[in-house]
């Protein structure tokens, strides 16, 4: 067994999908259009499907927004160097919300940048 995707709601399937893509470097790996349904979704990610875990990124048609909830935490996305990563993804228009450095009570360093609709994405920097 193998984790295939993590599915999150967004409020505006273009404006996620480029900040996926263009800010945080992955890949528009497939897309569907659900008019019966009334919803899209794009599966985007690193590698392909079958080699790795993807996003789903579910837009229903008729919802602009979401309350995040409080159960949910966060994507995690494995860096060279946290610093650098921070820096490009703020050139490519994204939203560091923690700069890198040391987690609390460790020494892992990590920052945590936030996608278009809220999400939370920390960066952990590969331990040498």
């Amino acid at each position: 067994m193998r984790i295939l995707h993590t599915m999150l709601r967004v409020g505006n399937l273009d404006r996620s999908i480029a900040f996926y893509t263009e800010v945080l470097g992955m890949r528009l790996l497939r897309k569907h259009d659900f008019p019966g349904g009334k919803f899209t979704i794009a599966f985007v990610g690193y590698e392909d499907e079958s080699e790795a875990a993807a996003l789903e990124l579910t837009y229903n048609w008729d919802t602009d927004s979401y309350d995040l909830g409080e159960g949910y935490g966060h994507i995690a996305l494995e860096v060279e160097d946290a610093a650098a990563a921070c820096d490009e993804i703020r050139n490519r228009g994204g939203n560091v919300v923690r700069e890198a450095g040391p987690m609390k009570h460790g020494t892992t360093v990590i920052a945590f940048v936030k996608d278009p609709d809220g999400y939370m994405v920390e960066l952990i920097e590969k331990s040498s």
